[in-house]
């Protein structure tokens, strides 16, 4: 005979919930464990045979969990009886593929083995491991522990560096020493000073302190983990811009490169707030205002913070820390903002570069859709933070991070796709500008056609962000949108210079470092020429 249909998944449950209500009864267990003696002590148990424990026969089948109707009748375990009787109360499990179908509750049919055959002993099979339990751990949120770190080591340093101290007690000042006994870099200072308390009371004693970092080795596990919580508020497993404060400031008090800086307390948190800026321009990657271990992982920063204590000229980590690069931000948003409030409104935006940006990308800018200040939209003014993420963004076009920016400033109807009415809604401006200055523009139509050979959409017509991301001349597409100057450059290039700008990607310098430096010069030299100006007057009188 075929061997039966699988049980339906409703059924099965039904029949499932039947068994166990059987075997879940004390009758049935007292029966069943006299039938396990006897299969222990090596007998054969002849099902057929009336010479039984308790004389009651035991009947089984090779279907699982099937009761019959009396016994759900009665709701208790009837003397288990040989397979082909039709008033078995129920059965245990097996594998016989002989069997018949009767009539159980409710007149619904249920099958039942008609097998004779005698319960065999079994010999015990070894138990494999499971497979979840073989799979190693691959997910390390705090770091991947260390297999050969020694705490109680490194807490004996630590103690040891303490033993220096008048009653144990360091300072800021002997932070450095400790920070070198915690195996973590100078400028981890003052967040293991104020992560132990020290902010509060001016100092931190041995016990504070080596429980504080015993903790810390603990729960985390490389120098990502181990930043994040010493710089993240209780509670936090991220970082925000003011956690990056206390550690800036000392930066700026006890590095060489800013010494100069002692005289200028006024500029302190003016740099301070560039450095944040950058910091979360480079590392927040979500755009969430929330820097996580991960992003700071997959990060460069705490290598750059590590450089800090070797490099004596700030000058020369130009990603986070450059002086140079803060002061030419500076002074670009210091020439806008003509009343000198920390605030520009459009007007203000509209004359940097010589109004080559449009002001159609200007009122996108003002609309909140880059800024993190609400107070941009409901008040129309761009902060002095933002406006270092938007000078960043419009000198060098080529970075994940200026892509996103202009992306969103673009995406009108922010469905992460730009479509043709919105590259013609850009580019309208441009033409108006192209004829007030007596060029003939090219038609939107031969526009859109270059564009779309120069990104190479996956999908015909629709420009996507990853689309952006993989052209290697992404700044050409964003300036041909909304910067006249930079489009009139790019139009004008040799075709095979762009060519080798591509195969050059990856150079070591990049656009913005390259702007930077040239400002830098200007800057400068127009200070010295000023400076030479006042000499001479100050001569003359």
């Amino acid at each position: 005979m075929p061997s039966p249909q699988v049980l339906q998944p409703v059924l099965k449950m039904k029949v499932d919930e039947l068994f166990l209500n059987w075997l879940s009864d004390p009758a049935t267990q007292s029966l069943l464990k006299d039938y396990l003696d006897v299969i222990k002590s090596g007998q054969h148990v002849d099902l057929n045979s009336k010479d039984s424990p308790d004389k009651r026969s035991l009947g089984f089948n090779e279907n699982n969990n099937v009761a019959s109707q009396k016994n759900l009748a009665e709701k208790k375990p009837a003397p288990l009886s040989i397979a082909s009787s039709p008033l078995s109360a129920s059965t245990l499990p097996s594998r016989s593929s002989s069997n018949t179908r009767v009539a159980g509750p409710n007149g619904r049919v249920l099958r039942r083995s008609v097998s004779t055959k005698k319960a065999q002993v079994r010999t015990e099979e070894p138990v494999t491991t499971a497979l979840s339990e073989s799979i190693p751990k691959f997910y390390f949120p705090q770091g991947r522990p260390r297999a050969n770190l020694n705490i109680d080591n490194l807490i004996s340093k630590i103690e040891k560096i303490f033993s220096q101290f008048p009653n144990e007690r360091a300072t800021i000042e002997d932070m450095g020493q400790v920070a070198k006994a915690c195996e973590c870099p100078l400028y981890w200072k003052v967040p293991l000073f104020c992560s132990a308390g020290g902010d509060r009371t001016g100092f931190v004693s041995v016990h504070k302190f080596v429980a504080m970092w015993r903790k810390t080795l603990q729960t985390c596990h490389d120098d990502a983990s181990k930043f994040v919580h010493l710089l993240a508020k209780p509670g936090c497993n991220y970082l925000e811009q003011d956690d990056f404060i206390p550690f800036l400031q000392d930066v700026v008090n006890s590095h060489a490169g800013l010494a100069f800086l002692k005289e200028a307390p006024d500029f302190h948190s003016r740099y301070i707030t560039t450095v944040i800026q950058r910091i979360f321009y480079n590392v927040n990657r979500s755009w969430t205002g929330k820097i996580s271990c991960s992003e700071l992982r997959k990060s460069n920063f705490l290598q750059n913070v590590a450089l800090l204590e070797q490099e004596e000229d700030v000058n020369q980590l130009t990603e986070f820390f450059s002086y140079e690069h803060f002061y030419v931000i500076y002074c670009k948003f210091w020439e806008l903002d003509t009343d000198h409030d920390l605030y520009i409104d459009q007007k203000d935006l509209a004359r940097h570069n010589d109004q080559a940006m449009s002001h159609k990308m200007i009122e996108r800018i003002f609309s909140g859709t880059v800024t993190r200040d609400r107070r941009v939209y409901k008040e129309g003014r761009l902060s002095y933070a933002d406006f270092v993420w938007f000078l960043i963004s419009e000198e060098d076009k080529k970075t994940d991070t200026s892509i996103e920016y202009w992306f969103r400033c673009m995406d009108l109807d922010g469905d992460g796709v730009l479509s043709m009415y919105e590259l013609e809604y850009f580019y309208d401006e441009q033409c108006l500008k192209l004829e007030s200055m007596a060029i003939e523009p090219l038609p939107f139509e031969d526009c859109l056609c270059q564009m779309l050979d120069l990104v190479k959409p996956e999908v015909e017509g629709k420009i996507t962000l990853r689309d952006l991301k993989r052209c290697k001349l992404s700044h050409v597409f964003f300036d041909t949108f909304f910067n006249i100057e930079k489009y009139l450059e790019h139009e004008q290039k040799d075709p095979f210079s762009v060519i080798r700008e591509v195969e050059a990607d990856g150079q070591e310098v990049s656009d913005w470092e390259k702007y930077a430096a040239e400002e830098y010069d200007i800057l400068v030299a127009e200070e010295a020429a000023n400076d030479q100006c006042n000499d001479v007057n100050t001569t003359d009188f």
